[in-house]
């Protein structure tokens, strides 16, 4: 796995801290994460460790780079971003009393903490800040285990994994994952739908070693009376309409990979012929008689709790116990928020190439508070059509399509008024702010009067001139 050092002067410092840990010990610590360049959203994401951090200094510099220094109180971090909407001496973070506080250094074009623009602001967990065109995200407590990079610099390189990830607990089990990449022990992949499975699995087929072809099936999207013919093959006349003998798909995965996308869909006589496969290793295909040996590796991903299944009797306990030989959740996108801005970063530079001048903060802002209920491929079409929209410009809000789905854990705000007019740049940022703060209240007007220290006649104006509903925000 790769981790960017990071320079110290004269020296380097290993990111492999925490020597004094008793082993296998896990910690929490605060980080930073520099979420988003917008300017140049390729340059990828980034996490730093502040948990021996007292003081943290941001401004422009000729290029990204990361210094920390030893001092007496703690040390200082020093992060110089490429960014010529940014100062020198932009903004710093100082750690105080347990709090963790951002002020602004006098900067040209200021400080916005969750779209305001602030002089001093006392971050929590989650907190969006941006400084020039970069936006970075605050986290208060990130689980941390021995081994763990300090630092992690995803850049363009990826990481190292086949799902590029700030997230520490998913980079630990991604890596253990691809350690069993040549063996044959089979794998099972959890996770919603859009979520990275396939490339996943097709991941670790290269990492294999395996000369044969990685074979996918979606197991959902055969017809139930054609799976075993698609799956096991069929003699020529072995049934109405089999003109033909066909090897079927998992004879083609011979000496290769087999991939079984959403194998909980599998109906019981389907689950107890491949449960024959993977027992006896070999193939009988419908209407023969003689079985044809066959050598696989299995890979299998799921949206369902097939322990779940299985407990019900929906799913064969015998065929999830040859299926599961490690399982591997992908967690949701806003499950792992800290991963969107280095996932924006390639997939606009697919959809947009790499000369394509980036995003605007605003949007960079609302790609990364969005809530992605379909993952990373509605963030990828969505990308590509925003793209497509800008042209040779710079993505800006208008260009980004509407959620085309809406997640159960943050409805998107529910507009009152039917006719809200058009809404000037400075208004965006003040109604993204609110959205905000009505999110993490549930949709309690004091209490995001409160969050961002306004009277609450002046959230309920806000409120009206927005055409917002607070019940909408309500948590459920």
């Amino acid at each position: 796995m790769y981790h960017k050092r990071v320079s110290t002067g004269g020296s380097t410092l290993s990111l492999h801290g925490g020597e004094d840990r008793r082993p296998g010990e896990v910690r929490t610590e605060p980080q930073l994460v520099i979420a988003l360049e917008c300017s140049r959203p390729a340059a990828g994401a980034a996490r730093l460790g502040l948990g021996d951090v007292a003081c943290v200094r941001l401004g422009r510099g000729e290029a990204r780079e990361v210094r920390r220094r030893s001092a007496g109180g703690g040390d200082e971090l020093d992060i110089r971003i490429p960014d010529r909407w940014m100062s020198s001496g932009h903004a710093r973070l100082e750690r105080s009393f347990g709090r963790w506080m951002l002020h602004d250094e006098g900067s040209k074009n200021g400080t916005r903490v969750r779209g305001a623009r602030t002089s001093r602001a006392e971050l929590e967990d989650g907190d969006l800040f941006e400084l020039g065109s970069t936006l970075f995200r605050f986290r208060a407590a990130v689980p941390i285990a021995p081994g763990d990079p300090r630092d992690l610099d995803l850049g363009e390189g990826g990481g190292g994994l086949a799902i590029p990830t700030l997230v520490p607990e998913l980079s630990r089990e991604l890596a253990r994952a691809e350690r069993l990449a040549a063996t044959d022990i089979a794998i099972l992949v959890g996770g919603e739908t859009g979520t990275g499975k396939e490339v996943l699995a097709r991941a670790l087929h290269r990492q294999s070693g395996r000369r044969g072809p990685f074979v996918a099936v979606n197991c959902g999207a055969i017809p139930e009376h054609l799976v075993e013919s698609e799956l096991f093959g069929h003699k020529k006349g072995a049934f109405s309409g089999a003109d033909e003998e066909k090897p079927g798909l998992v004879r083609s995965a011979h000496g290769g990979t087999l991939f079984l996308d959403e194998i909980g869909d599998l109906r019981p006589t389907s689950q107890a012929a491949l449960l024959r496969v993977l027992q006896e290793r070999e193939v009988l295909a419908v209407g023969s008689h003689r079985p044809v040996p066959v050598d696989i590796r299995l890979i299998s991903a799921t949206h369902c709790d097939l322990a779940a299944m299985v407990e019900t009797g929906a799913f064969r306990r015998d065929l999830f116990a040859r299926i599961a030989g490690f399982c591997i959740e992908i967690p949701a996108l806003r499950a792992r928020r800290d991963d969107v801005g280095h996932l924006i970063g390639a997939l606009h530079k697919k959809a947009a190439g790499a000369d394509h001048p980036g995003l605007d903060v605003d949007a960079g802002r609302h790609l990364l508070e969005r809530d992605w209920p379909l993952n990373v491929r509605e963030l990828e079409t969505t990308l590509a059509a925003a793209a497509a929209l800008a042209g040779t410009d710079p993505i800006a809000l208008e260009h980004i399509p509407a959620p085309s789905a809406r997640a159960d854990s943050a409805p998107p705000a529910r507009v009152a008024n039917a006719e809200a007019r058009e809404i000037s740049s400075d208004e965006r940022r003040v109604r993204d702010e609110l959205v905000a703060a009505l999110r993490r209240s549930g949709g309690n007007v004091s209490a995001a009067a409160r969050a961002l220290e306004k009277d609450r006649k002046q959230i309920q104006r806000w409120v009206k001139r927005f055409g917002l509903d607070p019940a909408s925000f309500r948590h459920r």
